[in-house]
């Protein structure tokens, strides 16, 4: 990584538009730091850069071409998540809790095992600075619980009219999709155009999401900084997911 930026508690990254592969051999890295320094993380957002590394590495900023984005208009809700949805709204005993769980959320996301992968890239120190841009109202999470039990959920990013996202979980089939469903519900209510899912899965890929060129969602993702009509703070609940019905 000889050619890749090792940044500074000062330094700024470089823009991914001016410098879009530093090392070709590593596509998509952007630049490298020791640490995730004070406001760093906000600054990267907005750049379209994330942080991506595992226990003991440095962390590693990411700017990948192509982008994985879901667009809330094409998320696919199957005919067996509406009747899961359908059981889930007539249930009083589940429920969607927006903002109120966020540690226990990023904590579920970084301790449940998924299948044919090891470990996990979310790490204390990403846990530590998650919450200080959720404590800032501009990280967010959607919990869904039974029973006021935790099943499931996701977290994410958001500034201004662009939504990130960033991990999802489940401890019960299709309490992920449950929390997905809710979040592009509430994007096409404030009229969010684009999910960020930064990498293609082929999970992503079957609920609607698909891959864009870099330039495409950098260019997308300037205009949708400057959105000001987001409800602000994020106030919905279970009955949100009546859109998908």
């Amino acid at each position: 990584m000889s050619n890749i930026n090792w940044l500074g508690s000062q330094d700024e990254f470089p823009n991914p538009i001016d410098c879009p592969d530093p090392d070709p051999s590593v596509p998509g890295l952007i630049a490298v730091s020791e640490r995730i320094y004070p406001g760093q993380l906000a600054r990267a957002y907005q750049m379209g850069i994330f942080p991506w590394y595992s226990e003991n590495q440095p962390v590693l900023w990411w700017s990948p071409n192509p982008r994985m984005v879901l667009k809330p208009s094409n998320f696919k809700c199957h005919d067996s998540l509406k009747k899961t949805i359908k059981h889930f709204l007539s249930d009083p005993q589940k429920n969607i809790c927006v903002d109120d769980d966020f540690g226990a959320v990023v904590r579920s996301c970084a301790t449940t095992r998924r299948k044919d992968q090891d470990g996990t890239w979310i790490t204390h120190e990403i846990m530590d600075a998650y919450t200080d841009l959720h404590e800032q109202g501009h990280a967010h999470s959607i919990a869904v619980k039974e029973h006021g039990r935790l099943i499931g959920g996701l977290y994410c990013v958001a500034f201004g009219g662009m939504v990130f996202g960033e991990s999802m979980f489940s401890h019960q089939t299709d309490a992920s999709k449950i929390a997905l469903a809710t979040l592009t519900a509430w994007c096409k209510q404030q009229q969010v155009e684009m999910i960020d899912c930064q990498q293609e899965t082929a999970h992503l890929d079957s609920l609607g999401a698909s891959p864009v060129a870099r330039d495409e969602f950098l260019a997308h993702l300037q205009v949708a900084l400057k959105q000001t009509n987001i409800e602000i703070p994020w106030k919905f609940d279970k009955a949100i997911l009546r859109h998908w019905l």
